[in-house]
């Protein structure tokens, strides 16, 4: 499956909310050296009841805005 993700660095807190048909992922990391983008992947993870490796970012790496491939054989 394939979402659309806003992020949100630096925030206080980490968490994942749905606006219409995006998601909208606050973590703490700063944008710099692949930081944030590991925090997103994880919490992402954790949302899904997925492991790390099933969540890939096929778009916008460098971006606020991504898109986002969950595999789907493994979501719980």
């Amino acid at each position: 499956m394939r979402i659309r993700v806003k992020v949100i660095p630096n925030s206080r807190s980490e968490e994942i909310t749905r606006q219409g048909d995006e998601f909208i992922v606050r973590v703490k990391e700063p944008p710099k050296e692949g930081r944030a983008n590991s925090a997103i992947i994880k919490l992402l993870a954790e949302h899904f009841g997925v492991s790390r490796d099933s969540i890939k970012i096929s778009a916008g790496l460098r971006s606020r805005h991504k898109i986002i491939e969950v595999s789907a054989t493994e979501i719980s």
